[in-house]
């Protein structure tokens, strides 16, 4: 991972990143240095000559006469000010571009701390690649940008120091779950994944740091009556997990969360089986596990006053003769039971196991998000980019979607009809696992609905579509794992 610094003082790094806006319709630019002196009429002219527009995700290279090169990155139309959002992706298309190059000095327009942390956070989390599995084809990919330097007049403020030091963080957990997300199925099973994060939970300090984890084996599962995760997992030779990591802050916690997390580390269709075409990407199935357990590691290292237990019911969803076939009917943790019509609509059966063991806890919740690749009607309502909330709390979902504008994560608010809640209806157990084929994102709302005291603050984010990038990479989201939610969540803690 790169090292992140900030500076006010002289540049000595090779590269030099600034900002470029568009003026007016006709092609005018113009160069945003922040707090960087620069006498740009004659690199004006030969950005105009390179064609350069200042359009977001552009980004133009001209050799420099007092650094090696300079690098503009399109910050759109001109303003006096620029969203967090805009600098952080002008900053991550600027590192993606910079692959391969030792260091580089960021000087975008940023005049207040959190326009600082923003160009930091966004210039860490461009610089990321995926190279684990490449084998002769290693070394023809370049190194992402080794180190960062931000700079800003507020570089010798406490506060300043501090907020790099949080972007680094979140660009460092951030890499752990693309890193699980892109892993591929061969080598991330569910027993893999908690032998994973047991590794950085204990190079993060384990115990000393006020984190603990807990896992479950199949045979614990079953004796405790964990149903719908057994149900999913039976038909693989891969046995299913439930991974537990919780932090306590020292002294008394201000808020309480708990975080669920779907992780079904690839998923067939079981029995129903999926398409081939479009299967290789349900690797990323598990990336609300990967988001929620990253989530507290972060929070563990930031030392918030807020106690989180994070949960990943894991397993994974194959066809065999010992597979749950339709129409079988389930128990979940807790006693309620399910009539299983569609094995691919599996990832709400771990997540009400999940749901119900986290309410289960003698600490009284302040909270509760499950975070989900839940459905591909979610895809179809909000596309690629823009992940949904459902709750039942109207209050709690504000402020997270507030949080989320913040940190520069898409979310959306989604309903939860009652009007579609009986479709849910089985005529041989509790409820059944589907329902509406129209409004199914909503529908798979309401079936966790069901597994959540009415009185606790819940929501559900299906990041179907965002978790995954199967596109091009833009600003600081790369081709496959983006790590979506881990931002949103982090901040919430510190908010709270």
């Amino acid at each position: 991972m790169s090292t992140l610094k900030i500076s006010d003082g002289v540049v000595k790094d090779e590269v030099l990143v600034l900002g470029l806006t568009s003026t007016n319709s006709k092609g005018g630019i113009a160069i945003e240095a922040g707090d960087m002196a620069i006498d740009t009429k004659t690199i004006l002219s030969q950005l105009v000559d390179m064609g350069a527009t200042g359009k977001a995700d552009e980004i133009t290279k001209l050799p420099g006469s007092h650094v090696r090169l300079l690098v503009f990155t399109g910050l759109g139309k001109k303003s006096a000010t620029y969203t967090h959002e805009t600098l952080r992706r002008a900053a991550g298309s600027a590192s993606r571009a910079l692959a391969g190059n030792s260091a580089a000095t960021f000087s975008l327009p940023a005049k207040s701390l959190a326009e600082v942390a923003a160009v930091a956070e966004g210039a860490a989390l461009g610089a990321y690649s995926f190279t684990e599995f490449r084998g002769s084809t290693k070394d023809d990919h370049k190194a992402p940008l080794k180190t960062i330097t931000v700079h800003s007049k507020l570089a010798s403020s406490a506060e300043a120091k501090a907020s790099v030091v949080r972007a680094a963080v979140i660009a460092k957990y951030t890499y752990l779950v693309r890193d699980l997300i892109n892993t591929p199925p061969s080598h991330l099973t569910p027993d893999s994944f908690t032998k994973k994060l047991a590794a950085v939970v204990k190079s993060a300090g384990g115990a000393k740091s006020g984190l603990k984890i807990q896992i479950w084996d199949e045979k614990q599962l079953k004796a405790q009556g964990f149903g719908g995760i057994i149900g999913v997992g039976q038909g693989s030779a891969n046995p299913p997990r439930l991974l537990h990591i919780s932090y306590t802050p020292k002294g008394k916690a201000a808020k309480r969360y708990a975080f669920v997390g779907k992780g079904i580390t690839f998923d067939t269709g079981g029995l129903a089986l999926k398409p081939a075409l479009g299967m290789e990407a349900m690797k990323s199935d598990m990336s609300g596990a990967a988001a929620v357990s990253a989530a507290v590691i972060a929070i563990a290292e930031l030392k918030l006053n807020v106690a989180i237990e994070s949960w990943a019911p894991l397993a994974e969803n194959m066809p065999s003769d010992t597979a749950t076939r339709p129409s079988d009917i389930i128990t979940i943790f807790g006693g309620k039971t399910v009539e299983v019509l569609n094995p691919d609509a599996e990832g709400r059966l771990v997540l009400a196991d999940g749901l119900m063991k986290a309410q289960s806890s003698k600490n009284k919740l302040d909270g509760i998000i499950d975070v989900a690749t839940l459905t591909g009607a979610q895809v179809v309502a909000l596309g690629t980019r823009t992940s949904a909330v459902m709750t039942n709390n109207q209050e709690f979902s504000d402020d997270f979607l507030a949080v989320a504008a913040q940190c520069g994560e898409q979310f959306w608010p989604m309903p939860l009809p009652e009007e579609l809640r009986a479709s849910l209806d089985s005529p041989v157990a509790d409820l059944a696992n589907i329902g509406d084929r129209m409004g199914g994102m909503l529908v798979a709302g309401l079936f966790l609905k069901d597994f959540v005291n009415p009185e606790l603050p819940w929501l559900h984010l299906d990041i179907a579509g965002p978790a995954y990038n199967e596109a091009k990479p833009h600003g600081y989201t790369p081709v496959g794992g983006t790590g979506i939610a881990l931002r949103s969540l982090v901040t919430l803690a510190e908010q709270a």
